[in-house]
């Protein structure tokens, strides 16, 4: 289903619309509508297979991708890389146009869930086997517990089992309550019996599924604004849960098995050194979107099944995988960072972090986060820049760049126009800019106003 195209551009000076429809190289910009929850959020029916296997709850809808990779007059063979790919979106969308495809993703869970879904090449029955196998060992062991794992009544639980646990450290990672005792017990061993069955082929699978059903079924989190916990589950299906999500799995791939023409890379590493895993000279694309700046710890939005299952084990590791990404919240400010030294020369950055730390000053606010505001800004943009700069050398000539970006008020409600700001970086760096459309807006609940989601659309021409 083909979305209208809005004719609005942005002047990336000022951040004023203009009227006349269209980039000077021709690209037409996005879709935009005022009314909310529009057609531009939604994930159309024939997207959901595979789509829906493991997703973030902001992560943008395919059809932008097939939109820009359209625009961008991307055709067979063309290699598109997503340098913050996330849980795969362009990938999987790359993947059913027959785009060949690369990914770099700093998250490991989620690193993990981009490469499952961009491979289709194991067997649907086999899956399907697999799951069969696994649920019935589990429910076996629980049943012999004394355990239902579909109770129909909410009874009292008298005389329960020993329940298997996290050790503290793993469990000091988690965001309190995110899970319950029983059903984390029935999580436990479900991945046991896992672990145990021969093929681990399905295997990967079968832990995607299981993380996708964490968050969606099993544990107690809810996903807003932030990630928070939810109303408290004292027991929940997880092995049947389990089992119907990867029973929906292996239906996804007998419907799109017959599209898997296009090879599809996911490499878990920093964006901001995309040449340890992509030879020079050999992207034709970019379509992606890297974290905003804002106060959001992303790490926090897939906790849970990062420590079930096993991506992030001590504090120490969840230090070294937020090392890798692009400094976009004072959780993840280190005193080593250097990333800002890349905006020494950009005002334009330097006069809005002044400005963030003037407005701390005058409100009051003293909290060690608070301090870091201004910082964080400079480490964000400073990041994209040395992202922008190691990428000169694994685009090809002409290579046509698209990057969807949003607005920010989080910094005592100071707007970080993110998509302008990043824009002139670009120019610097010697970037040509083709314009910048207006995806969508969302309201802001700190300023009571709509803030602006853009796709800036950059060339590289050495």
């Amino acid at each position: 289903m083909a979305l209208p195209i809005a004719r609005e551009t942005v002047n990336i000076r000022d951040g004023i619309a203009g009227t006349d429809g269209t980039t000077e190289d021709g690209l037409m910009p996005y879709a935009t509508q005022s009314k909310k929850g529009d057609e531009r959020n939604r994930l159309y029916e024939e997207d959901l297979p595979v789509h829906e296997w493991y997703q973030f709850v902001l992560c943008y809808p395919p059809h932008l991708v097939r939109h820009y990779a359209d625009e961008l007059c991307l055709s067979e063979g063309d290699r598109v890389l997503d340098p913050f790919c996330g849980t795969g979106t362009t990938l999987v969308e790359c993947k059913k146009l027959g785009l060949p495809s690369v990914g770099i993703e700093a998250n490991p869970v989620v690193a993990f869930a981009a490469d499952v879904k961009t491979d289709w090449d194991v067997d649907p029955d086999s899956l399907e086997e697999y799951a069969n196998d696994v649920a019935a060992a589990a429910r076996k062991e629980l049943k012999s517990q004394g355990i239902e794992d579909e109770p129909l009544l909410k009874l009292p639980i008298k005389d329960a089992p020993p329940y298997k646990t996290l050790d503290k450290e793993k469990q000091r990672l988690l965001i309190k309550d995110s899970i319950s005792q029983r059903p984390l017990h029935k999580v436990l061993t479900l991945l046991e019996h896992m672990d145990r069955h021969p093929d681990e082929r399905c295997r990967r699978y079968g832990r995607l599924a299981l993380a996708k059903e964490l968050v969606s079924s099993i544990g107690n989190l809810r996903f807003g604004p932030e990630v928070g916990v939810g109303k408290i589950k004292d027991d929940a299906p997880v092995v049947a849960a389990w089992r119907h999500a990867v029973a929906s799995m292996a239906q996804d791939l007998r419907t799109v098995r017959h599209l898997d023409r296009a090879q599809a890379v996911v490499h878990e590493g920093d964006a901001r050194e995309p040449g340890k895993h992509i030879e020079d000279c050999s992207v034709d694309a970019i379509i992606t979107s890297p974290p905003y700046p804002n106060e959001k710890d992303y790490t926090r939005t897939t906790r849970l099944e990062s420590v079930l299952l096993g991506f992030i084990n001590t504090r120490k590791g969840l230090r070294r995988h937020k090392e890798q990404l692009v400094r976009s919240n004072t959780r993840g400010v280190y005193v080593a960072d250097r990333d800002d030294e890349w905006i020494a020369e950009f005002p334009r950055v330097l006069e809005l972090a002044h400005r963030i730390e003037q407005r701390r000053i005058e409100l009051g606010k003293t909290s060690g986060f608070e301090k870091l505001y201004h910082r964080v800004v400079r480490l964000y943009f400073g990041g994209m820049a040395r992202h922008l700069g190691a990428l000169k050398h694994i685009l090809r000539p002409g290579a046509r760049l698209a990057y969807v970006v949003g607005d920010q008020a989080s910094y005592f409600r100071i707007m970080v126009q993110t998509g302008g700001i990043l824009a002139n970086i670009a120019e610097r760096l010697g970037y040509k800019v083709l314009g910048i459309d207006l995806f969508r807006t969302r309201f802001s609940t700190a300023t009571k106003s709509e803030l602006r989601e853009e796709v800036v659309l950059l060339q590289w021409n050495p």
